[in-house]
């Protein structure tokens, strides 16, 4: 047997060897109860992520099947379904947060993400209808509603600062109306642009908000 191929094979078997000792090292590790809890906060990140992600996706839904030209313009046929889905996110936010907060505090955070969602759709409303008063009046709740969901999370959590959520809340909400109003002026570019700016937000508060709770509730998450 040449020489080239001897040496091939005992890099090759040597290889093996290494890879079979250092195998169950690996899976002792990705089980042992450190590695579990990190995968806890691991999960409890993307759990959040795609909670909040599902906010603004579905919101955007809505704005599409909601305003499909100028004001006054007809609606999509899948308006009640996409609204539906929408409001249920607002159920699944609030069910995050009972496992750490309690059932009370989940239905409250969701009746008040609620509000959020149908004081938005009013907003919408009035503006297709050119009703500047309604609009301003429902505009006026829709923030008030935001300071509202901000000092919740504040009493809930010591690390939720109240300015620095209802700062988080009222960009979400000047973010989303950028995004109606170009869109119900047809500026399909800025339209992509607000959404853009929406997703970017929307996930850096989601991961504010696991960080929150890590913080707070550190033995579910570390070992000690």
């Amino acid at each position: 047997m040449p020489s080239i191929v001897k040496s091939s094979l005992a890099v090759l078997a040597a290889s093996i060897l290494i890879l079979s000792v250092a195998a169950p090292r690996v899976a002792t590790a990705a089980t042992s109860p450190h590695a579990k809890l990190a995968s806890r906060e691991f999960a409890l990140r993307q759990a959040m992520r795609k909670l909040w992600e599902d906010h603004v996706t579905w919101t955007r839904l809505f704005l599409v099947s909601d305003i499909t030209g100028l004001p006054g313009g007809t609606t999509l046929p899948d308006l009640d379904a996409t609204t539906n889905r929408l409001l249920q996110n607002q159920t699944d936010i609030g069910n995050a947060i009972a496992p750490f907060y309690g059932a009370d505090a989940g239905a409250a955070l969701t009746a008040l993400l609620r509000e959020h969602i149908l004081t938005a759709a009013e907003i919408v409303a009035d503006a297709k209808a050119g009703d500047s008063a309604g609009q301003a009046d429902a505009t006026a709740r829709w923030f008030a509603n935001a300071d509202a969901i901000a000092q919740f999370l504040a009493d809930a959590n010591p690390h939720f600062k109240f300015q620095t959520i209802d700062d988080l809340m009222r960009t979400h909400l000047n973010q989303t109306l950028d995004e109606a109003v170009a869109r119900l002026t047809g500026d399909w570019t800025g339209d992509v642009a607000a959404y853009d700016a929406v997703h970017v937000h929307i996930l850096h508060m989601a991961d504010f908000l696991s960080d929150g709770i890590v913080q707070q509730f550190p033995n579910r998450f570390t070992r000690h």
